[in-house]
């Protein structure tokens, strides 16, 4: 994580009470991230819409992916295509997960609105992201994502899964080559040679089928990390105080020490970065650029030129400063909910300008 994304890595430390599940009355909590973490990723799209329902729509999503991992931008162990959501299993690499995942879904909304001649927004709200512990849900997650065609019914068996082009179950099978995909660390777990090493995981895999829906696999809170009601229960007859946030899917040490050590790195990020990005020096540079007047920038006018100044300065801002959304339209005297616009159009035109 960089210096200059103070507000964006600050981490709030939470007691140890039950939390309940999300709803949309609740404000969102900020992502959480760090180098080199291990995140479940998932994707829903908006009603009516199936992103995924053509071979070239899976392989430009594919193809985007490959990118990132090449880039050293993430590290892929799992992965499911469904027509109307994504998952990932990823480690990031080079950059945080948001600047990875808002090339990928960007980049691909674009294609994908070009292909069908459609306008607009083709993912609900913003992707979901669990933080989540390497052991022992690293396995777990691997085979939970894998069986998502099985579950919806796209395959009738493991057996079919071999063949289906639509996870990475096919690519650690050696039946769909996917050279971006990290094979290695799953089957690894599993033996030192390859052939045995398939035969185990697909046993573990099928293993997995009778478990089926896996609600504690795809959210993090107490409830969920220990595995549901009875255990927290559990729990809390024996006076265990274990530590929870619904970002993490982990146990109460392993929340703990990365709180602790997001608090850190807060610390350290405020105690270097001074009062933070300069917003108005950034407004001086953009105006030179585009010819437009601060007092335009700032005034909510809807002119083509305008508008176009105020998105770059809003992408620059955002992506590349680390500056929330929040204080970028208190800067300019505009809503969050236009600054989050203004950024979206400026990366599909960044996009489609290549």
């Amino acid at each position: 994580m960089g210096d200059g994304r103070r507000g964006r890595w600050f981490w709030k430390q939470l007691d140890d009470t039950i939390r309940l599940p999300y709803s949309p009355a609740m404000p969102r909590q900020a992502r959480l991230d760090a180098p080199g973490a291990l995140h479940h990723v998932m994707g829903r799209s908006i009603a009516g819409s199936k992103p995924f329902q053509t071979e070239a729509d899976c392989e430009d999503f594919l193809q985007r992916v490959a990118d990132l991992c090449a880039e050293g931008a993430l590290a892929v162990y799992a992965w499911a295509l469904l027509p109307n959501h994504f998952h990932l299993l990823l480690r990031t690499g080079r950059q945080p997960l948001a600047a990875s995942m808002r090339k990928l879904l960007t980049g691909f909304a674009v294609n994908f609105n070009r292909r069908r001649k459609r306008y607009g927004h083709l993912f609900q709200n913003r992707y979901k992201s669990i933080l989540c512990e390497e052991e022992p849900y690293l396995l777990e997650l691997t085979r939970y994502i894998h069986l998502n065609p099985l579950r919806a019914g796209l395959v009738r068996d493991v057996a079919g899964l071999r063949a289906y082009p639509g996870t990475g179950h096919a690519a650690l099978m050696g039946n769909q080559p996917r050279e971006w995909q990290d094979t290695h660390t799953i089957l690894g777990r599993f033996g030192k040679r390859r052939t045995l090493a398939r035969q185990r995981y697909e046993a573990f895999v099928r293993e997995g089928v009778h478990r089926g829906r896996r609600p504690e696999l795809v959210g993090g809170g107490l409830i969920r990390s220990a595995g549901g009601w009875s255990q927290v229960l559990s729990l809390r007859r024996k006076g265990d105080t274990t530590l929870a946030d619904e970002r993490i899917l982990g146990g109460g040490e392993f929340v703990e020490s990365l709180l602790a050590d997001v608090a850190e790195r807060t610390r350290n990020t405020l105690r270097f970065s001074g009062k933070g990005p300069d917003l108005g020096a950034l407004a001086r540079k953009v105006t030179k650029q585009t010819g437009v007047t601060e007092s335009e920038l700032r005034a909510g006018s809807r002119r083509r030129n305008v508008s176009r100044a105020r998105g770059i300065f809003c992408r620059a801002a955002v992506t590349q400063l680390g500056v929330s959304g929040a204080e970028v339209a208190r800067f300019l005297g505009v809503t969050t909910s236009a600054v989050n616009r203004a950024v979206g159009a400026a990366e599909e035109a960044a996009q489609e300008r290549g």
